[in-house]
């Protein structure tokens, strides 16, 4: 992919976690401005780019809440894609999941994405801009056998798979192409923590993820929309 993010303003939510780490970084080495909203009062020690000329990150953003995340897409000018990497996951039992935990999935993963897709369609549509939305998914949310032991994770990423593929019907005659991809396990510290014995060779690197969403959200990308992309590696 050449260096046509030179100079276009980008958010990415779930900007300071392992994956969002390196989605920033890929599209800081195409040149993008990141925005970067962060739910702390700082960035986490981890985060690679705190300082960095070309990303703005800004802090005390609660996702779940519409004015608060209306408040951070309003502050970024010349909005050209967004990026929504933030999430969680849990996993128990169907007999032990509490309403309240269900409720959570649906508020950290699905809520939060239709909040951020709303409020950046909002600004491409008023600034007539032909831009990109890229979402996040699951495997668990798009093959629903596999959500087996993880029902409100698998409901509330089949739900962003389902708002994504609606979107890029609707906004198709806007120019504005809406995509997700759908992850596997990802290599991330937390998941080898996690997974000691598991054979992270299957897994997928987050070199890969990054590269795969910054080519979705970038000018290069012409002609794909409505796709879920999925990322398995070798699993």
């Amino acid at each position: 992919m050449t260096d046509t993010l030179d100079g276009r303003h980008v958010v990415v939510t779930g900007g300071t976690g392992a994956l969002g780490g390196a989605v920033v970084g890929k599209l800081l080495d195409h040149g993008a401005i990141c925005h970067v909203p962060n739910a702390h009062a700082a960035a986490p020690g981890h985060f690679p780019f705190p300082a960095h000329e070309r990303v703005r990150l800004a802090h005390n953003v609660d996702l779940a809440d519409p004015a608060k995340v209306d408040a951070f897409f309003a502050s970024v000018t010349d909005l050209w894609a967004s990026i929504h990497l933030a999430g969680g996951f849990t996993a128990a039992p169907v007999e032990k999941i509490e309403p309240a935990s269900f409720a959570e999935m649906m508020d950290t993963n699905a809520r939060t994405t239709f909040l951020c897709c709303r409020a950046a369609i909002r600004s491409m549509l008023e600034s007539s801009v032909s831009g990109r939305i890229v979402n996040i998914t699951a495997r668990a949310g798009l093959d629903l056998r596999r959500g087996s032991g993880m029902i409100a994770y698998a409901a509330s990423k089949a739900a962003v798979a389902a708002m994504t593929v609606a979107m890029a019907e609707e906004l198709k005659g806007k120019g504005i192409l809406v995509n997700a991809v759908a992850p596997s396990t990802l290599d991330t510290p937390a998941n080898r923590a996690d997974m000691p014995a598991a054979d992270f060779g299957k897994w997928v690197s987050l070199e890969a993820a990054a590269e795969a969403i910054a080519y979705l959200a970038s000018p290069a990308n012409l002609a794909m929309s409505g796709t879920l992309v999925p990322l398995y590696g070798r699993a």
